[in-house]
């Protein structure tokens, strides 16, 4: 057996602000078990003792770790990580070998099958075009995270009220929530003339637009009607505030086209309203359903929150670092119809240069080209970066009420993943 005396665990709890640690970094500091199967009598939250105990398979050793000397040593190590992280956002420290999709959702792999089993069935068989649709862009090699996000939730918060498994009510959560994302996906794309989406053609691309339009329509109504049905009053105000955000989000990117004054909280809203409502509204509704109190559903929905702008400014670097096969549709393709990101921002306060070719909607051949080069050398990418990192260490902050499981390791695990794609 392994054991965390509440003294050593009480200790870390006291100190995890004072020292500047996030709970990602302590909790890395049981790296070698962390394969482990993890059970949590857990009761309140904050810095009262608590008993994490993890079993091994059977025919192996027995572990103990008690001493006030471990707790203090994987503080430290955590320590030292946030610092390598502040001095050159050397995102590996976070973790001993990078972090896969496949390895972060492994705790709610079954659920996942699942959900994708349902997926198709749920939109339903009344049009066969609708359904090659659906079918379309939900083979399109999205890893599932909104609905994955939603597993780990309502099984770390269900261990707090000792519920045996998920209800059903959780599942659909999760359908619904994939369901009003490919939505916004398909209206995305018809939005932003894009022709690739994930490497493959988009819906708009092989059926039209007219098609993909109501595609997008049909499976937000679809989810609507199912959203109802799960009769709970406060989780449909959640999500339908999302779908009234996705198109407020439309509006005010597209009156901020090649808007070179554009300021960053009106950046950070913008992304809020396209990505972060969504991702916040399924991390609380799944504490929701899992029968939490408003404080633990409210830091569940400051997770999602700040996950998902952290992921947003993430991809929005990796828009001007990675290639077009990387990325799944050309580079710099932002920038090019005029949508100003985080690293444009930033690089727009050091070079005026910049300014004059973006207010152009580069008309000269080579000026996109130009004005990408402009925003990594003038240190866009690396602001950008820093303000990634500072939404995910405020989503980290938010997981301390959950009691230590490997659903709340998951969880911990997509903030890393999501910086480790720009380490």
């Amino acid at each position: 057996m392994m054991s965390v005396t509440s003294k050593s665990v009480d200790f870390v709890g006291k100190n995890l602000v004072s020292c500047g640690c996030s709970s990602n970094a302590l909790f890395h500091g049981y790296n070698k078990v962390r394969n482990f199967h993890a059970k949590v009598n857990y009761k309140g939250c904050g810095n009262r003792a608590r008993k994490l105990v993890c079993s091994k398979k059977k025919n192996t050793p027995q572990y103990r770790v008690s001493s006030m000397d471990t707790a203090e040593s994987t503080l430290n190590g955590g320590t030292q990580a946030i610092k390598d992280l502040a001095k050159g956002l050397n995102l590996k420290t976070y973790s001993e070998t990078p972090i896969s999709p496949n390895r972060l959702f492994e705790v709610v792999s079954d659920d996942l099958q699942t959900l994708n089993k349902n997926l198709l069935t749920i939109v339903g068989a009344e049009n066969p075009v609708l359904v090659s649709a659906a079918e379309q862009i939900f083979s399109a090699g999205g890893k599932r995270m909104r609905p994955a996000l939603v597993f780990l939730v309502s099984r770390a918060t269900a261990e707090l009220l000792a519920l045996e498994d998920l209800t059903i009510k959780h599942r659909r959560l999760a359908e619904i929530i994939e369901m009003i994302h490919t939505a916004s996906l398909i209206h995305d794309d018809v939005l932003d003339e894009s022709d690739l989406r994930r490497g493959k053609d988009t819906v708009h691309q092989m059926f039209g637009t007219r098609v993909a339009v109501l595609a997008g329509d049909f499976m937000f109504a679809q989810a609507s009607w199912y959203l109802a049905n799960l009769e709970n009053i406060e989780v449909i105000k959640l999500i339908s505030q999302v779908i009234k955000d996705f198109a407020s989000g439309e509006i005010k990117q597209a009156s901020s086209l090649f808007d070179c004054d554009v300021q960053l909280d009106e950046y950070l809203t913008k992304s809020f309203l396209k990505t972060a409502s969504l991702i916040a509204a399924s991390t609380k509704g799944a504490a929701v359903f899992s029968g939490s109190d408003t404080s633990i559903a409210e830091k569940m929905y400051e997770y999602g929150k700040n996950l998902g702008l952290s992921f947003q400014v993430v991809d929005d670097i990796l828009d001007f670092t990675q290639s077009a096969e990387q990325l799944g549709k050309p580079a710099g393709s932002d920038l090019a119809k005029g949508n100003l990101t985080a690293p444009v921002i930033f690089a727009l306060e050091k070079e005026p240069k910049l300014r004059d070719i973006i207010e152009s909607e580069f008309s000269e051949i080579g000026s996109l080209d130009k004005a990408i080069e402009l925003v990594k050398s003038c240190g866009g990418i690396e602001r950008a970066q820093e303000l990634a990192k500072e939404k995910a260490d405020l989503a980290i902050q938010s997981l301390q009420c959950l009691p230590q499981s490997v659903y709340r390791l998951a969880l911990e695990d997509m903030v890393t993943y999501n910086l480790q794609r720009i380490a």
